[in-house]
């Protein structure tokens, strides 16, 4: 994603092509059109000019400058202000030059220039570059030129200099707004990839938190595996504080191993014969996901309460349902839960989908359990 700063000849890029490039390649193509016009315009009229070999001359340099600069009329990088510099030169010299070897009858009746709509190009350049400001400069500049080389002040001219000024400063105030919305949405997809980072990061210290938790309250192992517990949610917490970013996805996994770990007495696990296979990241997330939840059922269910987990692995999709038979919860529990501060569902369950592109959908009525759907593409979010 390139960026550089706008009003300086840069360009922003987001998801690889830039809202501005179509205009440049505009530009480009009007040029090329407009230097056609205006050969075929002299050749029609060369006999009528005082000097027509002259015009001649500078129409061959004014086709080998245009074609030798297409390629830097491909966007503002290659554009440099050297090459505008040189362009407007080119205009200002055929304007010139038409006002010296052109018939003073041919002038006054409003004949057109040498390069005619081709200096028009010449101000599209400069509001490409620079905006509307360098716009109004490159056609003040035309404008002076024409007055003062070919014709002075006639209707007919100031009519051109007004349509060459507005064109030339709507395409440059365009180009800006265009620039700056660009910026705008790249800082606005930096702030939502920073907080869906945190937001990752805060869901893994959640767990492992409840995870340390819970085996102190069971007062089970030894101090060596709280203290590794601990200092990998040391290690975490260091993590979120220095903005720290998500390891590459690994390899594929199956899905069936990771969810191995959650079935016991209590939990049923249900799978298919056949491998379950996801990129790396997508399948850690999904699990975390199902972990949240069957932790949900032993600490809410009752001691009591069984659960069963039951894995699909559609051709598109893979589908992951936990239901148990505990006592449900009312309408409206999981948003006070969430009002509270208590985010478990929404952020380590339907936070984790949200981020792999899925969705998580729960069910539930006081007295008839809880059942959780969580759906993602087989090949997560990019």
């Amino acid at each position: 994603m390139a960026d550089h700063r706008p009003g300086y000849g840069g360009t922003l890029a987001v998801g690889g092509m830039s809202v501005e490039m179509p205009l440049w390649r505009a530009i480009s193509f009007f040029r090329v059109m407009a230097l056609t016009y205006a050969v075929l315009r002299y050749f029609s009229s060369y006999r009528d000019f005082l000097h027509p070999v002259s015009g001649w001359i500078f129409l061959g340099a004014l086709t080998l400058w245009t074609l030798a600069s297409t390629r830097s009329f491909a966007g503002p990088q290659r554009c440099t202000w050297y090459v505008l510099a040189t362009d407007l030169a080119f205009a200002v010299t055929g304007i010139v030059m038409s006002g010296v070897i052109d018939t003073a009858a041919r002038i006054h009746a409003g004949a057109p220039t040498l390069p005619t709509i081709w200096a028009a190009g010449s101000v599209l350049g400069f509001a490409g570059k620079g905006g509307w400001r360098w716009a109004a400069f490159a056609g003040a500049v035309v404008g002076v030129a024409n007055i003062a080389g070919h014709g002075g002040i006639t209707p007919d001219n100031l009519h051109n200099i007004v349509l060459l000024m507005v064109a030339g400063c709507a395409i440059g105030y365009v180009i800006e707004l265009a620039r700056a919305g660009e910026t705008a949405l790249t800082r606005a997809l930096q702030v939502e990839a920073a907080t869906r980072e945190r937001e990752r990061l805060s869901r893994d210290i959640h767990d492992g938190v409840l995870q340390v938790l819970a085996l102190v309250q069971r007062r089970e192992g030894d101090l060596g595996e709280l203290g590794r517990l601990a200092g990998e949610q040391e290690r975490a917490l260091r993590a979120l504080m220095t903005g720290g970013q998500s390891a590459p996805d690994a390899a594929e996994q199956d899905l069936r191993a990771l969810l191995g770990r959650y079935a016991d007495d209590r939990i049923t696990l249900s799978a298919p014969a056949t491998p379950v296979p996801l990129p790396g990241r997508v399948a850690a997330e999904l699990s975390a996901a199902v972990g949240a939840a069957v932790d949900n059922v032993r600490r809410h269910a009752g001691a009591s309460a069984r659960a069963w987990i039951l894995v699909e692995d559609e051709p598109d999709t893979v589908t992951v349902s936990i239901r148990d038979d505990g006592p449900g919860y009312p309408a409206g529990r999981l948003a006070e839960a969430e009002q509270a501060g208590r985010l478990g569902v929404s952020q380590s369950i339907r936070g984790r989908l949200l981020d792999l592109g899925g969705t998580a959908e729960l069910y539930s009525a006081p007295g008839e359990g809880v059942e959780i759907e969580l759906r993602v593409p087989r090949q997560g979010r990019s």
